[in-house]
Parts: C-alpha cells; sequence; structure tokens
C-alpha cells in the first residue's frame, strides 16, 4: 500500500512540469501501462489529475483548491508561539506578534518582559501604524501603489518629537524598511521605548506577519537592544520556514 501510495504521489510532481499522457507517467514511475493507468484513474476521482480532450492529464482543480484552503488555515500564531516565548527566555524583554487586517496592524500574540517594567499593548490592539516597527515591515510589503494610497489616507500624529511626520516620511521610511529587511521604532510612539522587528514570510516570499521585540530605557539602552536584532531576525526566519513549510516543526523532547 505505502509503495502506491508513492508512485500516486509521484505523479503529482511531474504533472507540475506539464501534461504528460500515460507513456510519460509510465516511464517515469518505472512501471506498466495499466499500472499508471489504475494510479491515474484513482486520482482523477478525487479531482487530483484531469484527463485532458487530447488523452494528456494535467494538475486538477481539486489540488489547487486544497493548496488554497492550508494556507488558509495555516495560523501563523499557532506556530510562531513557541519561538517567540524561546526567544523571551533568551533575551527577556517583551515579544509581539502582529499581522495587517483591513487596513490596520493588530497585535496577535504577545510574550511578558521579565522585568518589573511591563509594556500595556494588548493581544487583539491596533498598533500606531505611523511608527511601529512591525507596521513598518508589514506596509512595506505592499506594492508601491498600495502604500501611497495608504500612505496618503492615514493621520500622523506626533507622539513624540521622533513620530513620523508627514506621508513623505513615512513612505522613504518604508522603503528602507523594504529595503534592509527589518525595522525599529526607537522612540517614536513613546519616549522610553525601543523596539526591534523582522519580516515572518510565507511560501511565496510576502510578509504574512512581523514579529518584534521592545523594552525601556530602563531596562536597555536603544543601542544595547539593536545588537539583538540578529536573534529576533533568525527567530522570524524560524517561524517564516515552519509556516512556510520549508522547515519541519521541532519536536518536544520533554
Amino acid at each position: 500500500m505505502s509503495q502506491t501510495v508513492d508512485r500516486a504521489l509521484s505523479i503529482l510532481p511531474l504533472l507540475a512540469e506539464g501534461p504528460a499522457d500515460l507513456g510519460q507517467v509510465a516511464e517515469r514511475l518505472g512501471v506498466h501501462k495499466s499500472t499508471a493507468l489504475r494510479l491515474l484513474r484513482t486520482l482523477h476521482e478525487h479531482g487530483l489529475v484531469y484527463r485532458q480532450s487530447d488523452q494528456r492529464y494535467r494538475l486538477g482543480a481539486r489540488l489547487f483548491a486544497l493548496a488554497q484552503e492550508a494556507v488558509e488555515n495555516l495560523d501563523v500564531r499557532e506556530i510562531g508561539h513557541p519561538h517567540l516565548v524561546r526567544l523571551n527566555e533568551q533575551c527577556g524583554h517583551t515579544v509581539h506578534l502582529a499581522v495587517y487586517e483591513e487596513g490596520e496592524v493588530l497585535y496577535i500574540d504577545k510574550v511578558e518582559s521579565r522585568y518589573p517594567v511591563r509594556m500595556y499593548s494588548r493581544i487583539g490592539k491596533p498598533v500606531a501604524i505611523t511608527v511601529a516597527a512591525v507596521a513598518k515591515l508589514l506596509l512595506a510589503d505592499l506594492t508601491e501603489p498600495e502604500r501611497r494610497v495608504l500612505a496618503d489616507k492615514l493621520d500622523y500624529p506626533m507622539y513624540t518629537s521622533r513620530s513620523t511626520p508627514n506621508a513623505p516620511a513615512f513612505l522613504r521610511e518604508l522603503e528602507k524598511v523594504r529595503d534592509q529587511g527589518w525595522a525599529t521604532d526607537l522612540g517614536g510612539h513613546e519616549e522610553s521605548i525601543n523596539c526591534v522587528a523582522a519580516p515572518i514570510r510565507g511560501a511565496d516570499g510576502r510578509v504574512v506577519a512581523a514579529m518584534s521585540v521592545s523594552a525601556p530605557n530602563v531596562v536597555v539602552t536603544a543601542d544595547e537592544l539593536l545588537t539583538l536584532l540578529p536573534l529576533v531576525r533568525r527567530t522570524a526566519d524560524a517561524i517564516s520556514g515552519e509556516y512556510s513549510g520549508r522547515t519541519p516543526a521541532k519536536e518536544s523532547t520533554s
């Protein structure tokens, strides 16, 4: 049975290269045409392959529907949470995970700092979109026309003297973030709070979420926080790999 399943699954990457006839499938699998035909018929019954009018086979619509459904049901929070906890254990500071939805950037996960001074951010609460490091990463991934339309719609409150003052400045910041692949908020929302962030990417390379480490000046200086950037980026890359299927989840040894 396992050999049959293996052979059937081997047909899918072959057809991903383009339509193939029965003989080509049998040759690639190293089986008789009758065996290849049985496998193709089974896959056809499940909608995973489709037989064209020229008798060649291609990938079926059901396969694409399943792939789309799988992507939509991926839970970046569930995948990312263990990584956020490990990062928090390593650095001790507050760790956030955020996504962009319907014009807002929202925190969807948070691991609290071990230090007495805590941040007032909450899961489900929108971030200060013009200054937050996670927001910059998520918005920088939009196309240039999308970024311009959004920037023109936003208000630019001056939370501090370091806040983003207007749309042109915001667009310049997004371009910088897009080029360097990471972002900061160094006192832009609160004078005493600094933050470094990195993107989480899906299989297509697009940014699906952003994670950050934040800390107040009384605990660590901005320069000291920036030394954590490599660790933050490695954590984001690990989540990206697991989310996109490039790397497997690490099994617990406990």
